[in-house]
C-alpha cells in the first residue's frame, strides 16, 4: 500500500497540516493497519447523509473516550470537491486523525480509476500491502457499524500491536534505556566539581589576605 503513496505527500486533518512525505513516515503510518480511502465530497447529497455515520464510525474507534487504545486503522479522504476551499471546508468538522491527499495531485484521479469509482460516496478497504478487502464499505458501515471493523482486521492478517509494542521495547539498547540515569549522574558530578572549584577559589583568598 505504501507503494501507491511514494513520491507523495499525506496530510494529516490537524490544525497544523502536518504533512507526511518521506517513506518511513509513510511506513509508520500504513503498516500493520486497515487503510480505507473515503471518496466523497462535501455537496454531495448522498455524502452528506453517510458522512455523520462514517465519523462516528471513525471516532468510536480511534478515540480513547470510546476505546482504551486506538484501533489500527487509517482513513484517507480522496477528495471529489470541486474546488479546494469547499475540500477545507468540509474538512474542518472533520476528525483530526484523517488524512488526505493534496488538491491538486494527480493521484486522485489515479485511485479513481484504480477502483473503479463513479458515485460517491465510496469507502474501499485495504490491507496494508494494498490488497483489496471490500470495494465499498458504505452500506456495511451502515448496516454493521463499528463491529464490521473487526472482520476487515481478520481479513488483514494484522499483527497484534501487543506484540509489536513488546518487540519494539526489545529492541531498544540498553544504552537508552540508562541515558537519563547517566545525564543525570554527569549533573551530579558537574555540580560536585563547581562546588569544590568555588570552594577551592575561598580558601585561595582566605590566604591571600593573611599573608597581606
Amino acid at each position: 500500500m505504501v507503494s501507491l503513496f511514494l513520491d507523495k505527500t499525506l496530510i494529516k486533518n490537524n490544525w497544523h497540516n502536518d504533512e507526511l512525505e518521506l517513506e518511513r513516515e509513510l511506513i509508520r503510518l500504513l503498516e500493520n493497519k486497515v487503510i480505507l480511502l473515503y471518496f466523497g465530497s462535501g455537496e454531495c447529497p448522498r455524502c452528506q447523509e453517510f458522512v455523520p455515520i462514517l465519523k462516528q464510525f471513525f471516532v468510536r474507534l480511534t478515540d480513547e473516550f470510546y476505546v482504551e487504545r486506538s484501533s489500527q486503522l487509517v482513513l484517507i479522504y480522496v477528495s471529489l470537491d470541486e474546488t479546494e476551499e469547499l475540500q477545507d471546508k468540509f474538512l474542518k468538522k472533520m476528525p483530526k486523525r484523517w488524512y488526505f491527499l493534496p488538491f491538486l495531485d494527480e493521484l486522485k484521479k489515479e485511485l479513481e480509476l484504480k477502483f473503479s469509482v463513479t458515485e460517491p460516496p465510496v469507502v474501499v478497504v485495504l490491507k496494508p500491502n494494498g490488497e483489496v478487502i471490500v470495494p465499498n464499505a458504505v452500506e456495511e458501515i451502515k448496516e454493521m457499524g463499528t463491529a464490521c471493523f473487526q472482520n476487515w482486521q481478520e481479513a488483514a492478517d494484522l499483527v497484534n500491536r501487543n506484540f509489536l509494542l513488546a518487540q519494539d521495547f526489545e529492541d531498544v539498547s540498553w544504552r537508552s534505556l540508562t541515558d537519563p540515569v547517566r545525564r543525570l549522574k554527569y549533573k551530579i558530578k558537574k555540580k560536585k566539581r563547581k562546588k569544590r572549584s568555588n570552594e577551592e577559589e575561598d580558601e585561595d583568598k582566605e590566604d591571600g589576605d593573611k599573608s597581606s
